[in-house]
């Protein structure tokens, strides 16, 4: 088994090394396993020959603990760790969050907010003249003039802040080895253009043949309309086999922005992922009882990236692509036997999945040659008859996975998209899926009920989610035993007003549901969703919008959904009484008692809540959603 990446001078001293090629720095702890950036881009790094070791939650109020490790020869990599530092530190309502599960024990506080920026002045501070990349979630969703909800203001591009010399944005494997390339042939890091998936500060952007420039940081900051213009510009230049450099001015100096870079191939991550993780955490946390956000992920399976679904709120368009990327068969079985094999493996592979769960070997005859398309979305309003959801791919590579002796059982952790069940085989495959990869509860997101509300977050129609509930219910007529759906649901996103949550909380009311699981829309840097919050325009279509500002209507938009909280009672009654409905009040609370009959529930609403749509047991929140940008948290680490 291989021995984790140097964290001390002693660890060096062990391998015989003086000096480390690369250093890389993050807000996590330190986890040896792949759904852990820096445990990845470490092991990458690493299988080139090159030294790395990790400075993991250093202590960020002086330069002492950044040179713990010396010198890099190479370069420091720095990250905030698998999650937006801001969005690990604070709650929807700005409130500091009292556990981080990607720290020891649990404990909050050992991140510092805006930990990129933070890490990166004390470098500058300890070792001057040393390259410093900044990547990882924070750095993708900050590397142009983006708006902050934190600070209520428009912040210009991190690579300022940090004072970073070049920026990774995406997973960042190759642009990683390609800047480690560079370097070590003695390029210096003033000259790395033209690296694709990476942002550079540059004087004058002349040297570009072709580039789209953007409303400067300043005209931004200044006008809604110039921040939409930005929005939009900068929007059109994902599709990696079309996209330009976009240039946006910050004062005297320029962020430059290169395409995205070409979707991995099926070998290129195999080759990333059948690397010799030790998949737990470094033995320095075993004193505190470990890192929680492991036991999530420890015994699981990412088997694709990407998400074509693209909603509105989610930062994934920005940071993985639109383009579904699948490793191969044989080495996700290959990884799964590995599983097997280890003497902490108790025979449940928790997960197989990635951002979405159903869309492992999704394919469109257009990607490999032309990208996405322009003007069209794979999966909203409805999904494209082009759009080959991978089932073809999917359910034999489960099948090989359920018969690898040792493995009991092969769930699927990850949410489902609920609007690619449809078709003439959408029963076969929800049944075998519900009957040997759901563990009780299927994770689905309608996030709304409202059409409008849902238009606004890019998702599929109120319709397709009773279709496919109506389908669930009669596939678990079939099944041994019942399952559940667990659904997650979305509050105050721009869009919804008061009356919109009114027509949800009715909606659920008539079901029999009530969802734990609904999460305060954040508007996080560079999603569209976060451009509507501020400018209260759709920034591609220019339609105005509500959006719910104040923390008391937001509360008051979650409360009439999470009906069943006895601490909603009067924010539901706030909320009745501004919509001039208080005779609903009653219904409300008999509701949230258990006291409603099928009659009073409406009808056709009962039979979806007494079968597929009945709210589930309790989840433990450990798993929170994290990664999606209108979502506080979730069951997946992402970097």
């Amino acid at each position: 088994m291989s021995e984790f990446l140097p964290v001390s001078r002693s660890d060096m001293q062990q391998r015989g090394w003086d000096e480390l090629d690369v250093i890389l720095i993050t807000g996590d702890a330190y986890v040896d396993h792949p759904a852990y950036g820096v445990a990845l881009i470490g092991r990458v790094l690493e299988s080139h020959g090159y030294r790395v070791g990790v400075i993991a939650q250093p202590d960020w109020r002086t330069a002492e603990d950044f040179t713990r490790l010396g010198r890099p020869r190479l370069f420091f990599g720095i990250t905030s760790g698998n999650v937006d530092s801001m969005v690990a530190n604070y709650t929807a309502n700005k409130r500091p969050r009292q556990k981080d599960d990607y720290a020891p024990g649990g404990r909050a506080g050992l991140r510092p907010d805006r930990a990129l920026i933070a890490y990166a002045n004390r470098v500058r501070q300890a070792f001057k003249d040393v390259p410093v990349v900044v990547g990882g979630m924070e750095a993708s969703m900050r590397r142009l003039a983006h708006y902050d909800f934190w600070d209520n203001r428009i912040r210009r591009s991190i690579l300022f802040d940090a004072r970073a010399d070049i920026l990774v944005y995406g997973m960042g494997e190759n642009q990683v080895l390609e800047i480690a390339r560079r370097l070590s042939a003695g390029e210096a890091i003033q000259t790395l253009d033209f690296i694709p998936g990476t942002a550079v500060i540059r004087k004058d952007p002349a040297f570009l043949d072709e580039l789209v420039t953007i409303p400067a940081c300043e005209a931004v900051a200044d006008s809604h309309e110039q921040f939409n213009r930005a929005f939009q510009l900068f929007y059109r230049e994902q599709n990696p086999v079309t996209a330009r450099p976009v240039v946006q001015a910050h004062g005297d100096r320029y962020a430059v922005v290169y395409p995205p870079p070409m979707p991995s191939s099926p070998a290129e991550l195999d080759a990333i992922y059948e690397l010799n993780y030790r998949r737990v955490w470094h033995p320095i946390y075993d004193a505190a009882g470990g890192v929680p956000g492991l036991e999530t992920v420890r015994h699981s399976l990412v088997t694709h990236r990407g998400c074509s679904g693209e909603c509105n709120f989610c930062s994934l368009y920005f940071h993985q692509g639109r383009m579904v990327q699948s490793r191969s068969a044989d080495s996700i079985v290959s990884e799964a036997r590995r599983l097997a094999r280890d003497p902490a493996f108790r025979g449940t592979i928790t997960d197989m999945g990635g951002p979405t769960a159903n869309l492992y070997g999704a394919d469109c005859p257009r990607w490999a040659k032309k990208g996405f398309c322009r003007n069209k979305r794979c999966m909203a309003p409805q999904t494209c008859p082009s759009l080959d959801p991978g089932y073809g791919r999917s359910l034999p590579l489960y099948r090989r996975i359920r018969e690898i002796p040792g493995v009991n059982h092969a769930f699927i952790g990850s949410g489902f998209r609920h609007d690619l069940f449809v078709g003439s085989q959408a029963d076969a495959c929800l049944e075998e899926l519900c009957r040997f990869h759901v563990s009780g509860r299927m994770k689905v997101a309608p996030e709304h009920i409202s059409d409008p509300v849902l238009d606004a977050m890019g998702k599929p129609r109120k319709e397709t989610y009773d279709a496919f509930v109506n389908r669930f219910n009669r596939i678990n007529q079939r099944l041994p035993s019942r399952r559940y759906l667990v659904n997650y649901f979305i509050s105050a996103h721009p869009g919804s007003t008061l009356k919109d949550a009114l027509e949800m909380a009715l909606y659920l009311i008539q079901r029999g549901i009530h969802p734990e699981q609904v999460q305060d829309f954040i508007p996080l840097p560079l999603t569209l969703s976060g451009a509507m919050y501020h400018t209260e325009k759709n920034p591609i279509t220019g339609q105005r919008m509500h959006v719910a500002k104040t923390f008391r209507e937001r509360k008051m938009q979650r409360a009439l959904v999470q009906y069943r909280n006895p601490s909603n009672r009067q924010l539901i009654r706030d909320a009745l009484k501004e919509l001039k409905a208080e005779h609903l009040t009653s219904l409300f609370f008999k509701a949230a008692a258990g006291k409603l009959s099928q009659r009073s529930r409406g009808a056709g609403g009962g039979k979806a809540g007494r079968t597929g749509s009945e709210p589930a047991p309790p989840v433990n929140t450990a798993g929170r959603r994290t990664g999606k940008s209108g979502k506080t948290a979730r069951t997946r680490p992402r970097r």
